[in-house]
């Protein structure tokens, strides 16, 4: 069993034996399972990458929080000012993802993200078209994407 099942395992374990069946007490019994493997199992090697993807999530986590704060406050003032700054078009963003998940993944993250939409993947999934409301400067624009897009594959690693 890999390292999150056993995880899940024992944080299930932790929800049963206590009786409170809540996704707080759930979410303790991941955190208390957790300490606990990562201190039990600290030699084996198939629960290294497992242990060391957790700080990996974390700063993903904030670093995506951080572009969503950007454009939402970019979105609102151009929403609250009488003069709009908007300059939209479609930009194509050549994928070096390759699997499924991750592209929609990656898709998702795009399109919750104020101000831009993934509208469509090639054929051959090398590509996918993404419409920007604000396409100021298109290599600046590109190399912001590819940047999410390289913490995205990193993370799915």
């Amino acid at each position: 069993m890999k390292a999150f099942g056993w995880n899940m395992l024992l944080a299930l374990f932790w929800v049963i034996l206590s009786g409170s069946y809540s996704i707080s007490n759930l979410v303790a019994g991941m955190l208390l399972s957790y300490l606990v493997l990562a201190f039990v199992a600290r030699d084996k090697p198939m629960f290294a990458s497992y242990f060391g993807k957790l700080p990996q999530i974390f700063s993903f986590i904030l670093f995506f929080i951080w572009d969503l704060i950007k454009a939402n406050a970019r979105v609102a003032y151009d929403v609250l000012t009488p003069t709009h700054l908007m300059r939209p078009g479609v930009i194509a963003i050549p994928l070096d993802l390759k699997d499924d998940a991750g592209i929609t993944l990656y898709a998702n993250l795009i399109t919750v993200t104020p101000g831009s939409l993934a509208l469509d993947v090639s054929s051959d999934r090398k590509v996918l078209y993404v419409h920007m409301m604000y396409l100021d400067d298109e290599s600046r624009q590109l190399a912001e994407l590819k940047a999410l897009e390289a913490r995205v594959l990193n993370l799915l690693r």
